[in-house]
Formats: C-alpha cells, structure tokens, sequence
C-alpha cells in the first residue's frame, strides 16, 4: 500500500490531519496500535481554546460539539482565603474556550473519518519507519495477525511519547528538553452536579485543587498528590473530604458528592524534542512535546501543530511549494515553547512543592493576588489560556 501521508496513531491529532487533508484532497492512510473502543473511551484533556473549536468546525467536526459542548468566558482562581474570576472575552477581544471531552473530539473524527476519508486501520502496531531521509519512507506495522508496509511520500507521527516515529529522527540530530515536577495529579470522574459554572483552580497550603467537568452532571476532579501515589490508597470519602478542603478555600461550601466512577493517578512532567522534522517525517502532538495539564495546553498543541501541517501539505498539494513544510519545525516550536513556559508558570504557581519554603509560598500568593488585582496581568493568562491567535 502507498500513500501520501502516512498518519501514525488514530487520537484526535491524527484523526484530525486525515480530515483536513481529505478536505484537501491529499490522500492519507492512519494506523492506530488500539482497538476502536479503546480510542474513544481513553479519559484525557476536556477544555478547547477558541482556535481548536474554530478548525474542528472548519473540519467538518463541529455539529455535535456546537450541541454538546459548555463554552465557557473564564475561570475562578481560589487563594489565600477568597476567589477571583477571570472574564476571558472582556480581557482578550471576545476569545473563550470550550469544555468538550477528548474522547467525544475523537468519537466525531472516527465516524467522519469511516464514513468519507481514507483508511482507518485500528489494531495496526507500527514496529518501525525507515529511510526518512529518502524520497519515500517506509512504515512497517502488524495487522492482522501479518506484518504488512505502507510506503508514503511523508510520514506523520501522531503516536505519542511512547510511539515509534520519533526513533527514526537519529539520535545525533535529536535534542530533548525535559522537566520531572516533584508532585502528580489524583483525577477522579464523578456522577455529581460540578462545583461551578466554570472552572475553578485552587491555591492551598495542602496542595493543589482542580475542578472541571465533563457535562452538567458529571465532574472531573483533581487534587495534588505525592509522586508515587497508588489510587487505592484514596478512598472516595477521604477524596471528597480533601476536595471541600482545598476547594472550599475559607467559604464553607461543600461539593455536591456523587458516585466515583474512575480514579487515576497523572504525573506531571514537561517535555520538548528539537526537531520537529527529519526529512520527510514530521512530529506532532505528543510525539514532540509534553505540558503538565495545568496549562490545559496538550490536545490544543497537538491541534495546532496539524493544523500548520495540514496547510502545508495543502500548499505542496495545490502549489508545489514545500516552503511552508520546511518552516514546519522552527514555527511549531514557537508556540510548543510559548505553550510550555505558560504550562510551567501555571503549575509552579498554583502547586506546593514537597521542599516548598514559606518565602516561596508568599511569592505565589503575591503572584495570585497580581493576577487578581491587574488588569494587565489577567489579560496575559486569559490570552494565553484561551490560546494565542494561530499565526502567533
């Protein structure tokens, strides 16, 4: 089999260049290593900025979203005993953001994909790519039950950190750029009504506090927790408990508690590999880069860096020109670097580290208490949490 684009792993940033190109009209194939159910089911990120809600509508991927999903125009911030709402449409020119679960982003892009784009091959375990130098390189893959090859004019890795289409950049030309956070996230989904209208994001001297959704009747949930933490150690009513500890900040309220219906522990790191491209292989989404899920930046990276990959395949396709696929790298790494500086400000603010000095600990609240008090300040996180405009 041959094709143009060769799009490894079937998430929402390989699913969606395939929509894109089809839309183009530039013939692509995608592999995905899982089954269909575990693709649509895997729990990950659940808010959008205003520019991955604008290409999924420009994609064709909107209507059900339009239908099912929660804008939302900011979020509070909780600290030192009181609350604070940022109001992201009067501080960034009227841009929001979307709470909209992944999993739904990816079910909407499978059925499109199935229903008029090219191949979709679920259970398809790539095992290696070759001659990314060449003029047509080689991904191998099982399917099956058959090791089977895909030839293609590029190659696109979509698979994640753990995939395989960063091992064909060689070692020599690859540099990494990481950062381990001494602290991880304890995420619960939860049958109950959710805290807030929008999301709330605490500050405490137990650690950190997430609340966010799903729908209007079920919550996403996240404390703070050591490195290490096993989830069973958590029971649900020493969960909740902490919760209404860290969430409640001083005004009593409680959260409405419901059936806890999955609990996982996320570490928390930060992760860049340079370059973005080896020939005629390209990295996107995860594959590339990693942010701590403060920032709620990884799935809207990902977005953009297939967005830039899709109208450059565009331009080759249309043009003959490769100029924007030769600026690929160098303009994706802007934003991944601008995504991650954001992701690490927003983690190192709002969390305690384990080590954590009262001295740093007045700086974080005197850095809150900035946000809530200048209009310059809150306008910096609003524009950057509800994403920078694609051509910056």
């Amino acid at each position: 089999m041959h094709t143009t684009v060769g799009i490894i792993g079937g998430g929402p940033a390989g699913l969606l260049l395939a929509r894109l190109l089809h839309r183009a009209g530039v013939d692509s194939v995608v592999l995905e290593s899982r089954g269909r159910s575990y693709v649509e089911q895997r729990q990950r990120a659940g808010i959008l900025e205003q520019g991955t809600v604008d290409i999924l509508r420009a994609a064709g991927a909107g209507e059900r979203m339009g239908r099912e999903g929660m804008p939302h125009d900011g979020i509070e911030l909780r600290f030192d005993g009181r609350a604070h709402r940022l109001d992201f449409p009067a501080l960034t020119g009227g841009r929001r953001v979307m709470v909209y679960a992944q999993t739904e982003v990816v079910k909407d892009l499978v059925e499109l994909q199935l229903a008029d784009g090219g191949p979709l091959l679920f259970e398809a375990e790539v095992t290696a790519v070759t001659g990314a130098d060449t003029g047509r390189p080689t991904v191998t893959y099982r399917h099956e039950g058959r090791e089977q090859t895909l030839t293609c004019d590029y190659v696109v890795g979509c698979d994640g950190f753990h995939g395989v289409t960063r091992l064909a950049v060689p070692e020599p030309v690859r540099t990494t750029y990481e950062r381990t956070y001494p602290y991880s996230w304890l995420g619960i989904l939860a049958d109950a009504r959710p805290v807030h209208d929008e999301l709330v994001y605490a500050h405490h001297d137990r650690g950190f506090a997430l609340a966010s959704m799903r729908s209007p009747t079920v919550s996403r949930l996240y404390l703070q927790v050591p490195n290490g933490t096993d989830p069973a150690d958590w029971s649900d009513t020493r969960i909740w408990d902490e919760l209404d500890t860290r969430l409640g900040t001083g005004t009593g309220r409680k959260l409405e508690r419901g059936a806890v219906t999955a609990k996982s522990v996320l570490p928390m790191r930060s992760w860049v590999t340079e370059p973005m491209r080896y020939g005629r292989v390209f990295l996107a989404g995860d594959a590339a880069h990693i942010v701590p899920p403060t920032g709620a930046k990884g799935l809207n990276l990902a977005v953009a860096d297939v967005a830039r990959l899709a109208a450059a395949f565009t331009q080759l396709h249309t043009t003959g020109s490769d100029a924007l696929l030769d600026a690929y790298s160098d303009a994706a790494l802007r934003r991944v670097w601008r995504a991650e500086h954001f992701s690490y400000f927003m983690t190192t603010t709002l969390h305690t580290d384990p080590e954590q000095s009262p001295f740093l600990t007045r700086l974080q609240l005197s850095q809150l208490d900035r946000i809530a008090s200048s209009p310059h300040a809150a306008a910096e996180l609003a524009a950057n949490y509800a994403g920078l405009p694609f051509e910056e």
